[in-house]
């Protein structure tokens, strides 16, 4: 017959499996809702499955909150960058302090990390803090009052002349290969209609419209704005040939015709941002620009937006 404080013991027991078990059912249903967010996140931004995956969902909660794509992208390596930094010194992403983010800004300046790129991991793990600590996950954010480096303007930022432009869609529209058609629509997107990276590869057909009796794309703006661009008459004529002979012989993207990718690969799916790196200095170095190894696909942008100025075009048209 059991004694009395063995029956004791044996409740007790009892007491603490009932809470362990009421724990892990809490645990377990919180990560069922979380897991259909993590999912979404990690489909745009694979590198989140590398998060430890008890810190999934508030990561992926965190880049759900930016609202650009770009950012995304960028703040997640810095936060991954940071995170190794902090592993390596056997130091966990919640507790770190004020003197680590400090540490870990002077290496990188000892090691010769760009001023600018500093500036840029900082704001991207700080952007993270700021999440955790109004989630009340941390309790500081041990990024402020860490000394960034200045900021210089940016002397090396490469404009095209007209007639380097000229010379580059001449080589646009001259090179071959089954991608020859899509080349051409490439760089009028870029230097014609003046549109960043993320807004060229993330357009889908379905964002092609008309408005005024201009032909429009539909582009996500600063933050999620959506806004509205007039294509220029090459640029739609480009866009129109490549689309009508994209399929056959290219196969066809998969989902609904609205959602399929506006440039899409040989196999259905979205260009990378470095195939486009690759492609303007392959065209450039084509066009014989001499800085062709120092142009990337924002130089294009830069260029229309700056002449335009320069022809007396306000500000807010421009």
């Amino acid at each position: 017959m059991n004694t009395r404080r063995e029956v004791t013991e044996l409740y007790a027991d009892m007491a603490a499996w009932s809470r362990f078990r009421a724990e892990k059912a809490a645990a377990e249903s919180q990560w069922r809702k979380a897991d259909p967010l993590v999912a979404e996140v990690a489909d745009e931004l694979p590198a989140l499955l590398t998060v430890p995956e008890s810190d999934q969902f508030s990561v992926a909660a965190w880049l759900t909150s930016l609202g650009s794509a770009r950012t995304r992208r960028s703040y997640i390596a810095d936060m991954l960058t940071w995170r190794a930094w902090l592993a390596e010194r056997e130091q966990h992403v919640l507790i770190a302090g004020h003197a680590d983010v400090d540490l870990w800004v002077r290496e990188q300046i000892s090691s010769g990390a760009a001023d600018s790129s500093v500036r840029r991991r900082l704001a991207g793990i700080s952007s993270f803090y700021r999440y955790l600590l109004a989630e009340g996950l941390v309790a500081a954010n041990p990024t402020i009052g860490v000394q960034r480096p200045h900021s210089e303007p940016d002397a090396s930022r490469i404009k095209l002349t007209r007639e380097q432009c000229r010379a580059l869609i001449t080589a646009a529209d001259a090179d071959t290969g089954r991608a020859r058609l899509r080349t051409r629509v490439i760089v009028r997107l870029l230097l014609l209609n003046t549109m960043r990276v993320d807004e060229v590869l993330g357009a889908n057909i379905g964002d092609l419209g008309t408005d005024c009796g201009h032909r429009v794309l539909g582009i996500s703006g600063t933050g999620t704005r959506r806004t509205k661009i007039a294509l220029t008459p090459g640029t739609f004529a480009a866009l129109d040939t490549y689309l009508t002979s994209r399929t056959p012989p290219w196969r066809s993207p998969p989902g609904p015709v609205s959602r399929q990718p506006l440039l899409a690969t040989e196999y259905g799916e979205r260009l990378r941002q470095s195939q486009l790196w690759e492609l303007v200095r392959r065209l450039a170095k084509a066009a014989g620009i001499a800085e062709w190894d120092q142009i990337s696909p924002h130089s294009l942008r830069h260029t229309e937006i700056t002449t335009a100025l320069n022809s007396g075009m306000p500000l807010p048209d421009v």
